[in-house]
Protein backbone atom coordinates (compact mmCIF):
# COMPACT_ATOMS: atom_id res chain seq x y z
CA UNK A 1 0.00 0.00 0.00
CA UNK A 2 2.93 1.92 0.69
CA UNK A 3 4.47 1.52 -2.51
CA UNK A 4 0.84 2.57 -4.09
CA UNK A 5 1.16 5.63 -2.75
CA UNK A 6 4.85 6.57 -3.82
CA UNK A 7 4.03 5.50 -7.29
CA UNK A 8 1.10 7.71 -7.24
CA UNK A 9 2.82 10.46 -6.08
CA UNK A 10 5.65 10.58 -8.59
CA UNK A 11 2.75 9.97 -11.41
CA UNK A 12 0.53 12.94 -10.12
CA UNK A 13 4.35 15.27 -9.78
CA UNK A 14 5.08 13.93 -13.89
CA UNK A 15 1.63 15.08 -14.36
CA UNK A 16 2.22 18.59 -13.13
CA UNK A 17 5.44 19.11 -14.59
CA UNK A 18 3.98 18.37 -18.27
CA UNK A 19 0.96 20.77 -17.61
CA UNK A 20 3.15 23.22 -16.65
CA UNK A 21 5.30 22.87 -19.89
CA UNK A 22 2.53 22.71 -21.99
CA UNK A 23 1.64 26.08 -20.50
CA UNK A 24 5.15 27.72 -21.29
CA UNK A 25 5.21 26.31 -24.89
CA UNK A 26 1.41 27.58 -25.68
CA UNK A 27 2.07 30.92 -23.77
CA UNK A 28 5.76 32.22 -24.21
CA UNK A 29 7.53 34.62 -22.09
CA UNK A 30 6.95 38.17 -22.79
CA UNK A 31 9.32 40.87 -24.64
CA UNK A 32 11.19 42.16 -22.19
CA UNK A 33 13.84 45.03 -21.69
CA UNK A 34 15.73 44.34 -18.65
CA UNK A 35 13.04 43.74 -16.84
CA UNK A 36 10.84 46.02 -17.23
CA UNK A 37 8.89 46.27 -20.04
CA UNK A 38 6.48 43.56 -21.18
CA UNK A 39 3.81 43.64 -23.73
CA UNK A 40 0.60 41.19 -24.66
CA UNK A 41 1.94 38.54 -27.10
CA UNK A 42 0.77 39.47 -30.43
CA UNK A 43 0.56 43.26 -29.53
CA UNK A 44 3.12 44.86 -32.46
CA UNK A 45 1.35 48.71 -31.86
CA UNK A 46 5.50 49.96 -31.69
CA UNK A 47 7.85 51.33 -34.11
CA UNK A 48 10.52 50.16 -32.19
CA UNK A 49 11.55 48.73 -28.80
CA UNK A 50 14.94 51.11 -28.42
CA UNK A 51 13.58 52.79 -24.87
CA UNK A 52 15.11 55.97 -23.93
CA UNK A 53 15.97 54.77 -20.49
CA UNK A 54 19.97 55.21 -21.11
CA UNK A 55 21.44 55.32 -17.08
CA UNK A 56 23.81 58.14 -18.06
CA UNK A 57 21.25 60.47 -19.81
CA UNK A 58 19.46 62.90 -17.47
CA UNK A 59 17.56 66.41 -17.43
CA UNK A 60 17.95 69.56 -15.79
CA UNK A 61 16.27 73.19 -16.17
CA UNK A 62 17.43 76.39 -16.34
CA UNK A 63 15.82 80.10 -15.72
CA UNK A 64 16.95 83.27 -16.33
CA UNK A 65 16.78 86.30 -14.48
CA UNK A 66 13.70 87.49 -11.98
CA UNK A 67 15.09 91.16 -10.62
CA UNK A 68 16.23 93.38 -12.87
CA UNK A 69 12.77 95.02 -12.47
CA UNK A 70 10.87 92.09 -11.78
CA UNK A 71 7.53 92.21 -13.27
CA UNK A 72 4.06 92.56 -10.89
CA UNK A 73 2.48 89.05 -12.22
CA UNK A 74 4.45 86.97 -10.09
CA UNK A 75 6.09 85.23 -13.08
CA UNK A 76 8.90 83.84 -11.35
CA UNK A 77 6.33 81.99 -9.05
CA UNK A 78 4.69 80.29 -11.60
CA UNK A 79 7.95 79.59 -12.78
CA UNK A 80 8.90 77.55 -9.86
CA UNK A 81 4.92 76.10 -10.26
CA UNK A 82 6.05 75.03 -13.86
CA UNK A 83 8.98 73.32 -12.61
CA UNK A 84 7.16 71.25 -9.87
CA UNK A 85 5.30 69.95 -13.05
CA UNK A 86 8.27 69.38 -15.25
CA UNK A 87 10.25 67.54 -12.41
CA UNK A 88 13.75 67.87 -13.58
CA UNK A 89 16.28 66.67 -11.87
CA UNK A 90 17.83 69.81 -10.70
CA UNK A 91 17.69 73.73 -11.75
CA UNK A 92 20.35 76.45 -12.57
CA UNK A 93 19.75 79.60 -12.52
CA UNK A 94 21.68 82.40 -14.07
CA UNK A 95 21.83 85.50 -11.56
CA UNK A 96 19.71 88.08 -10.48
CA UNK A 97 17.02 86.74 -7.97
CA UNK A 98 17.29 89.75 -5.81
CA UNK A 99 16.68 93.61 -6.33
CA UNK A 100 20.01 94.31 -4.65
CA UNK A 101 21.95 97.42 -5.13
CA UNK A 102 21.81 98.25 -1.21
CA UNK A 103 24.55 98.77 1.38
CA UNK A 104 22.31 97.83 4.46
CA UNK A 105 22.79 93.84 5.49
CA UNK A 106 19.52 93.72 7.09
CA UNK A 107 17.68 94.59 3.46
CA UNK A 108 19.71 92.52 1.44
CA UNK A 109 18.90 89.69 4.29
CA UNK A 110 15.42 90.50 3.93
CA UNK A 111 15.30 89.86 -0.03
CA UNK A 112 17.55 87.03 -0.06
CA UNK A 113 15.00 85.43 2.73
CA UNK A 114 11.77 86.36 0.18
CA UNK A 115 13.14 83.96 -1.84
CA UNK A 116 14.32 81.48 0.27
CA UNK A 117 10.54 81.46 1.47
CA UNK A 118 9.75 80.96 -2.91
CA UNK A 119 12.27 78.24 -3.21
CA UNK A 120 11.23 76.06 -0.64
CA UNK A 121 8.22 75.43 -2.84
CA UNK A 122 10.71 73.71 -5.48
CA UNK A 123 10.32 70.04 -5.35
CA UNK A 124 14.31 69.38 -6.43
CA UNK A 125 17.63 71.30 -5.98
CA UNK A 126 18.13 74.69 -7.57
CA UNK A 127 21.84 75.84 -8.04
CA UNK A 128 22.15 79.59 -7.75
CA UNK A 129 24.81 81.86 -10.12
CA UNK A 130 25.36 85.59 -9.00
CA UNK A 131 24.38 87.90 -11.09
CA UNK A 132 25.04 92.37 -10.84
CA UNK A 133 21.95 92.61 -8.58
CA UNK A 134 22.92 89.79 -6.24
CA UNK A 135 26.49 91.03 -5.83
CA UNK A 136 25.88 94.49 -6.78
CA UNK A 137 28.59 96.02 -3.98
CA UNK A 138 31.20 94.68 -1.25
CA UNK A 139 28.24 94.74 1.20
CA UNK A 140 25.90 92.58 -1.05
CA UNK A 141 29.20 90.10 -1.71
CA UNK A 142 29.89 89.72 1.93
CA UNK A 143 26.37 88.74 2.73
CA UNK A 144 26.31 86.49 -0.11
CA UNK A 145 29.28 84.46 1.28
CA UNK A 146 27.62 84.64 4.42
CA UNK A 147 24.77 82.41 2.74
CA UNK A 148 25.98 80.90 0.30
CA UNK A 149 29.72 80.69 0.64
CA UNK A 150 32.07 80.83 -2.41
CA UNK A 151 30.83 83.25 -5.39
CA UNK A 152 32.31 80.35 -8.12
CA UNK A 153 31.87 76.58 -7.44
CA UNK A 154 31.69 73.51 -9.60
CA UNK A 155 30.08 70.22 -8.98
CA UNK A 156 29.85 66.90 -11.61
CA UNK A 157 26.85 64.97 -12.01
CA UNK A 158 27.29 61.69 -13.82
CA UNK A 159 30.60 62.68 -15.01
CA UNK A 160 29.33 65.97 -16.89
CA UNK A 161 31.38 69.02 -14.90
CA UNK A 162 29.47 72.26 -14.39
CA UNK A 163 31.36 75.24 -13.86
CA UNK A 164 29.73 78.19 -12.26
CA UNK A 165 31.81 81.50 -12.61
CA UNK A 166 30.96 84.65 -11.00
CA UNK A 167 31.09 87.65 -13.56
CA UNK A 168 30.95 90.31 -11.38
CA UNK A 169 34.20 89.67 -9.64
CA UNK A 170 35.02 92.42 -8.14
CA UNK A 171 31.81 93.67 -8.20
CA UNK A 172 31.15 97.31 -10.84
CA UNK A 173 30.39 100.54 -9.70
CA UNK A 174 26.79 100.94 -9.89
CA UNK A 175 24.89 103.74 -12.04
CA UNK A 176 24.11 106.60 -10.08
CA UNK A 177 20.92 106.36 -8.38
CA UNK A 178 20.59 102.72 -9.47
CA UNK A 179 18.25 101.86 -6.19
CA UNK A 180 15.93 104.91 -5.61
CA UNK A 181 15.18 104.19 -9.64
CA UNK A 182 14.14 99.92 -9.32
CA UNK A 183 12.36 100.63 -6.84
CA UNK A 184 10.26 103.79 -8.49
CA UNK A 185 10.00 101.17 -11.80
CA UNK A 186 8.69 98.14 -9.03
CA UNK A 187 5.96 100.59 -8.10
CA UNK A 188 5.47 102.09 -11.25
CA UNK A 189 4.72 98.78 -12.81
CA UNK A 190 1.51 98.36 -10.76
CA UNK A 191 0.53 102.06 -10.71
CA UNK A 192 1.38 102.89 -14.08
CA UNK A 193 2.46 100.19 -16.27
CA UNK A 194 2.63 102.77 -19.09
CA UNK A 195 4.93 105.38 -17.42
CA UNK A 196 6.88 102.53 -16.02
CA UNK A 197 7.59 101.45 -19.44
CA UNK A 198 8.61 104.58 -20.59
CA UNK A 199 11.19 104.74 -17.56
CA UNK A 200 12.85 101.36 -18.83
CA UNK A 201 13.00 102.89 -22.24
CA UNK A 202 14.51 106.36 -21.15
CA UNK A 203 17.04 104.48 -18.41
CA UNK A 204 18.20 101.59 -21.01
CA UNK A 205 18.68 104.93 -23.62
CA UNK A 206 21.49 106.70 -21.29
CA UNK A 207 24.92 106.54 -22.09
CA UNK A 208 26.34 106.02 -19.11
CA UNK A 209 24.00 102.58 -18.81
CA UNK A 210 25.38 101.71 -22.67
CA UNK A 211 28.91 102.41 -21.15
CA UNK A 212 28.09 99.99 -18.66
CA UNK A 213 26.90 97.58 -20.85
CA UNK A 214 29.13 97.55 -23.20
CA UNK A 215 32.22 97.06 -20.95
CA UNK A 216 34.23 93.62 -20.83
CA UNK A 217 33.66 91.46 -18.27
CA UNK A 218 36.97 90.95 -16.27
CA UNK A 219 37.67 87.76 -13.76
CA UNK A 220 40.09 88.11 -11.07
CA UNK A 221 43.34 85.88 -11.02
CA UNK A 222 42.00 83.68 -8.55
CA UNK A 223 39.07 82.65 -9.73
CA UNK A 224 41.07 81.84 -13.67
CA UNK A 225 43.31 79.67 -11.14
CA UNK A 226 39.99 78.13 -9.98
CA UNK A 227 38.72 77.56 -13.62
CA UNK A 228 42.28 76.28 -15.09
CA UNK A 229 42.45 73.50 -11.83
CA UNK A 230 38.92 72.44 -11.60
CA UNK A 231 39.39 71.55 -15.41
CA UNK A 232 42.44 69.80 -14.59
CA UNK A 233 40.74 67.47 -11.79
CA UNK A 234 38.38 66.39 -14.21
CA UNK A 235 40.23 65.71 -17.58
CA UNK A 236 37.28 62.89 -18.33
CA UNK A 237 34.15 64.78 -17.83
CA UNK A 238 31.67 63.79 -20.54
CA UNK A 239 30.53 67.74 -21.33
CA UNK A 240 31.10 70.78 -19.29
CA UNK A 241 28.59 73.56 -18.14
CA UNK A 242 29.65 77.39 -17.81
CA UNK A 243 27.28 79.49 -16.28
CA UNK A 244 27.80 83.25 -15.58
CA UNK A 245 25.20 85.83 -15.02
CA UNK A 246 26.61 88.52 -18.13
CA UNK A 247 27.73 86.99 -21.53
CA UNK A 248 31.06 88.04 -21.37
CA UNK A 249 31.32 86.82 -25.42
CA UNK A 250 29.45 89.68 -26.47
CA UNK A 251 32.58 92.09 -25.64
CA UNK A 252 35.51 89.74 -24.68
CA UNK A 253 38.02 90.58 -22.36
CA UNK A 254 41.46 89.39 -22.55
CA UNK A 255 40.62 87.09 -19.37
CA UNK A 256 37.55 85.76 -20.48
CA UNK A 257 39.30 84.48 -23.49
CA UNK A 258 41.95 82.73 -21.29
CA UNK A 259 38.67 80.64 -20.09
CA UNK A 260 37.60 80.16 -23.55
CA UNK A 261 41.17 79.12 -24.21
CA UNK A 262 41.14 76.22 -21.49
CA UNK A 263 38.13 74.91 -22.59
CA UNK A 264 38.81 74.87 -26.09
CA UNK A 265 39.72 71.10 -26.60
CA UNK A 266 37.04 70.25 -24.78
CA UNK A 267 33.08 69.47 -25.06
CA UNK A 268 31.56 72.45 -23.41
CA UNK A 269 28.44 74.96 -23.75
CA UNK A 270 27.99 78.54 -22.39
CA UNK A 271 24.86 79.99 -20.82
CA UNK A 272 24.60 83.73 -19.01
CA UNK A 273 21.82 85.88 -18.74
CA UNK A 274 21.58 89.64 -17.67
CA UNK A 275 20.04 90.92 -21.22
CA UNK A 276 16.70 90.12 -20.78
CA UNK A 277 16.32 88.93 -24.17
CA UNK A 278 16.90 85.25 -25.49
CA UNK A 279 19.99 84.73 -28.27
CA UNK A 280 21.93 82.06 -29.27
CA UNK A 281 25.59 82.41 -30.38
CA UNK A 282 28.19 79.79 -31.74
CA UNK A 283 31.52 80.67 -31.19
CA UNK A 284 34.31 78.40 -32.76
CA UNK A 285 31.79 75.91 -33.11
CA UNK A 286 30.96 75.89 -29.62
CA UNK A 287 26.82 77.03 -28.47
CA UNK A 288 27.43 80.04 -26.12
CA UNK A 289 23.27 80.84 -24.83
CA UNK A 290 21.72 84.13 -23.50
CA UNK A 291 18.63 83.25 -21.92
CA UNK A 292 15.32 84.99 -21.88
CA UNK A 293 14.34 86.27 -18.38
CA UNK A 294 11.87 84.31 -15.80
CA UNK A 295 10.39 87.33 -13.95
CA UNK A 296 12.46 90.35 -15.25
CA UNK A 297 11.37 93.46 -17.62
CA UNK A 298 12.27 93.18 -21.30
CA UNK A 299 14.81 95.09 -22.11
CA UNK A 300 14.61 95.38 -25.63
CA UNK A 301 11.94 94.80 -28.39
CA UNK A 302 11.72 91.29 -30.56
CA UNK A 303 11.22 87.43 -30.30
CA UNK A 304 13.60 87.15 -27.63
CA UNK A 305 11.63 88.78 -24.93
CA UNK A 306 10.08 85.54 -23.47
CA UNK A 307 9.64 84.09 -20.29
CA UNK A 308 10.85 80.46 -20.45
CA UNK A 309 12.65 77.77 -18.81
CA UNK A 310 15.09 75.77 -21.27
CA UNK A 311 15.17 71.87 -20.24
CA UNK A 312 18.46 70.05 -21.02
CA UNK A 313 18.87 66.35 -21.86
CA UNK A 314 22.52 64.73 -21.12
CA UNK A 315 22.69 62.15 -24.06
CA UNK A 316 25.74 60.28 -24.94
CA UNK A 317 25.83 62.58 -28.08
CA UNK A 318 25.65 65.63 -26.22
CA UNK A 319 23.08 67.96 -24.84
CA UNK A 320 19.50 68.14 -26.41
CA UNK A 321 17.70 71.48 -25.50
CA UNK A 322 14.27 72.73 -25.28
CA UNK A 323 12.71 76.16 -24.78
CA UNK A 324 9.39 76.21 -22.83
CA UNK A 325 7.66 79.17 -22.32
CA UNK A 326 6.63 79.34 -18.77
CA UNK A 327 3.10 79.50 -19.40
CA UNK A 328 3.11 76.69 -22.32
CA UNK A 329 2.90 74.35 -19.44
CA UNK A 330 -0.66 73.03 -18.11
CA UNK A 331 -1.24 70.63 -15.49
CA UNK A 332 -3.70 67.84 -15.92
CA UNK A 333 -6.67 69.82 -14.60
CA UNK A 334 -7.04 70.91 -18.07
CA UNK A 335 -6.01 74.05 -20.37
CA UNK A 336 -6.44 77.60 -19.00
CA UNK A 337 -6.87 79.78 -21.94
CA UNK A 338 -4.88 82.77 -19.92
CA UNK A 339 -1.76 80.94 -19.81
CA UNK A 340 -1.36 79.67 -23.44
CA UNK A 341 2.02 80.53 -24.80
CA UNK A 342 4.17 83.27 -23.76
CA UNK A 343 2.91 85.87 -21.33
CA UNK A 344 2.28 88.65 -23.85
CA UNK A 345 3.40 91.73 -21.50
CA UNK A 346 3.33 94.28 -24.33
CA UNK A 347 -0.73 93.37 -25.30
CA UNK A 348 -1.26 93.07 -21.88
CA UNK A 349 -0.01 96.29 -21.31
CA UNK A 350 -1.89 97.85 -24.33
CA UNK A 351 -5.31 96.23 -22.93
CA UNK A 352 -4.91 97.80 -19.65
CA UNK A 353 -4.17 101.36 -21.24
CA UNK A 354 -7.65 101.02 -23.45
CA UNK A 355 -9.28 99.76 -20.49
CA UNK A 356 -7.94 102.52 -18.31
CA UNK A 357 -8.89 105.23 -21.35
CA UNK A 358 -12.39 103.87 -21.34
CA UNK A 359 -12.55 104.72 -17.49
CA UNK A 360 -11.90 108.12 -18.50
Amino acid sequence: MEQISKSAWMLLNIVALTGMLLMSTSHPAWPQQGGIFQIDEGAKAYTNLKFENKPNNFQFAIIGDRTGGANAEGTFKFAISQLNLLQPEFVINVGDMIEGYSDAKAELNAEWDEIDGMLKTLDMPLFLTPGNHDIANKTAEQVWRDRHGATYYSFVYKNVLFLVLNSEDPPRVAPEGIKEKIELYNRLQTEDPAKAKAMLAEFMSDEAVIAALGKPVEFSDKQIAFVKDTLARHPDARWTFSFLHEPAWENPSETFKEIQNFLKDRNHTFFAGHLHYYDYDKINGREHITMGPAGASFHQEGPGNVDHIMWVTMTDKGPQMANIALKGVFDRKGLDPSLFGAYDRKGAEAQKDEDESKKK
